[in-house]
C-alpha cells in the first residue's frame, strides 16, 4: 500500500471514533467530519511547492515563503464529498472549487456520472478530491478518470475511511494517485 497515508495523529483518531458512535446526533456527525477534513487537509497540503517574495514586516524587510502556483482544486464527488469540502475550504479559503456527481447502479455497481463542474487550467493545479468512503473504489476511480481527461496531473484522494479493495481498485486504475485516510477498515 504505497500509494496510501493513513493519518494517526491523535486528535483524527479521537474524533474519528467520536463520529463513529451510534449515540452521535447528526448536527455533531457533520462538525467532526469537517475538523477530520480540516486536518486531512494539513495532510495532503503538505507539500505544496512554495516561493519567496519580499515583504515588509512592522520590522524590516524579509523574503517569506509563499505558496506557489497556481490555487489548488478541491473537487466533491457529491453529495457526501461535501461534509469533507468545507473542512478542506476551512483550511485553504482561496481553493477553487469543483464537483463531480456520480451514483452508483445498484446492480453492476458501475459509477454513473450526472454532474461534472471543475475550474479551468487543472493541468497547472493540484487537485484534491474529496471521497468520504473509498469502498469498492468504483466511484473514485470514475471521479480520477475523468478529473484526468479533464487536464488533471497532480490527483490526490482524500477520504475518512478506505477499504482495502477501495486502496486496491484505485492503485490498480490510477498508480499515481495518492489516497489519504483517517482509516482503513
Amino acid at each position: 500500500m504505497n500509494n496510501v497515508t493513513v493519518v494517526l495523529h491523535p486528535l483524527v483518531q479521537h474524533k474519528l471514533s467520536l463520529l463513529r458512535r451510534r449515540e452521535t446526533p447528526t448536527a455533531k456527525f457533520r462538525q467532526l467530519i469537517r475538523e477530520i477534513a480540516l486536518l486531512l487537509g494539513y495532510e495532503v497540503t503538505r507539500d505544496l511547492a512554495l516561493e519567496t517574495r519580499v515583504i515588509e514586516t512592522p520590522l524590516a524587510t524579509m523574503e517569506a515563503p509563499f505558496l506557489a502556483g497556481k490555487k489548488l482544486v478541491l473537487i466533491s464527488i457529491l453529495r457526501a464529498g461535501n461534509g469533507l469540502l468545507e473542512g478542506m475550504l476551512d483550511l485553504i479559503p482561496s481553493a477553487r472549487v469543483g464537483h463531480v456527481g456520480l451514483y452508483r447502479d445498484p446492480e453492476s455497481l458501475v459509477a454513473i456520472e450526472y454532474y461534472f463542474k471543475v475550474p479551468e487550467e487543472l493541468e497547472d493545479r493540484p487537485v484534491i478530491i474529496l471521497d468520504p468512503m473509498l469502498a469498492t473504489g468504483n466511484s473514485a476511480v470514475a471521479a480520477v478518470q475523468r478529473v484526468k481527461e479533464a487536464g488533471a496531473r497532480d490527483v490526490k484522494l482524500v477520504c475518512l475511511l478506505a477499504s482495502p479493495d477501495g486502496i486496491a481498485a484505485i492503485a490498480d486504475a490510477h498508480p499515481e494517485v495518492h489516497v489519504y485516510t483517517a482509516a482503513i477498515d
